[in-house]
């Protein structure tokens, strides 16, 4: 039995294989109005012909200065809706599952012309000065966040991946660091993600998942630590997040305790969050070699495994996986590839 091919299901979500496209950004919108184009088109509804359980659209921003740059993707507008439509129809076509991460960069907003934030403490000395948010507007983008989540279900995806890791707005805020607030989001460093969580799911059916990516461990000098992830997790769950999509680092400059990068380095994080909170887990980071990917489902260490190198290198990743480990049949191939397939 390959166990990368075993089928996963989660609430009224159910999968094909446990391989997941991790969320990408392409910086290739070509009017900078947010809406996808032929391109990710194309990069999407290739991953699903080439027999990928679950696609998780790149980052989409809840409002235009909540973008990395002006040529990220969003969801601010009903008018974006059509063209992530189509892509999202085109991807059921092929039997696979999709998703969209939102999300907002907060004071990684690099076109914004003043990013915003929890506080007023730049990225890095390369990065404009944000400007902290006010209570009042504190509260205004969770709504967006909300407005966003029901744009994305309008346009037919199956799940909904929030993106609270990697330095952007929902990690800024729950990182000691960087909130050094005083009002209820800087006394309870997780107040702003639950908010969030909570006005997602009030739009989300109800059995639909919902998915949150979060950092397990930060990267810069006194950065936190997997305690204060698996409080912030466990907080998160009981707010109504069903998985959470288990990264790291991005929060700042990298100190002395940066990461190694060696295949499956972030595995440990996922399993221990697993294990800790009995709640489904992907790991992502490194996992391009299907033999590593099937042992990190086969041991139990995560429920699905993420690609993301990989599958930009490779359209037909998940196939060449489970072909490498035996387990390829005629029922996971496109009709119309088989006669390329010996089997």
């Amino acid at each position: 039995m390959v166990h990368l091919a075993t089928p996963y299901r989660i609430k009224g979500l159910s999968l094909k294989n446990r391989i997941v496209m991790a969320p990408m950004c392409q910086y290739s919108v070509s009017k900078r109005d947010g809406k996808p184009n032929d391109w990710h088109f194309v990069h999407y509804a290739s991953r699903a012909i080439g027999g990928t359980g679950l696609i998780i659209i790149e980052m989409t921003d809840i409002e235009p200065d909540g973008r990395i740059t002006d040529f990220d993707l969003g969801l601010w507008s009903d008018d974006q809706i059509p063209a992530f439509q189509r892509i999202i129809d085109a991807v059921h076509q092929h039997d696979a599952k999709i998703g969209i991460q939102i999300a907002h960069a907060g004071r990684k907003a690099e076109d914004a012309p003043t990013p915003v934030g929890p506080s007023s403490i730049p990225f890095s000395s390369k990065y404009k000065k944000p400007r902290a948010l006010r209570t009042t507007e504190v509260r205004e983008m969770v709504r967006k966040f909300q407005e966003a989540a029901r744009r994305a279900v309008a346009a037919g995806v199956d799940t909904i991946e929030i993106h609270g890791a990697h330095g952007y707005l929902i990690h800024q805020f729950h990182s000691p660091k960087i909130n050094n607030r005083t009002d209820e989001y800087g006394q309870d460093l997780s107040r702003f993600g639950v908010e969030v969580i909570q006005a997602v799911k009030q739009i989300m059916p109800a059995e639909m998942p919902l998915l949150m990516r979060i950092s397990a461990v930060e990267y810069w000098e006194d950065g936190y630590t997997l305690d204060h992830t698996i409080d912030l997790c466990r907080k998160y769950r009981d707010a109504g997040v069903d998985v959470f999509h288990i990264s790291s680092g991005g929060e700042g400059p990298v100190g002395t305790n940066g990461p190694s990068d060696h295949p499956g380095y972030q595995v440990p994080y996922a399993r221990a969050i697993k294990d800790a909170l009995g709640v489904p887990v992907i790991a992502v980071g490194n996992l391009d070699d299907p033999r590593l990917a099937e042992a990190t489902i086969a041991n139990n260490d995560a429920d699905m495994v993420a690609v993301a190198r990989g599958m930009l290198r490779d359209p037909y990743w998940a196939l060449h996986a489970i072909q490498e480990l035996s387990g390829l049949t005629k029922e996971h191939i496109p009709r119309q590839y088989l006669r390329a397939y010996s089997l």
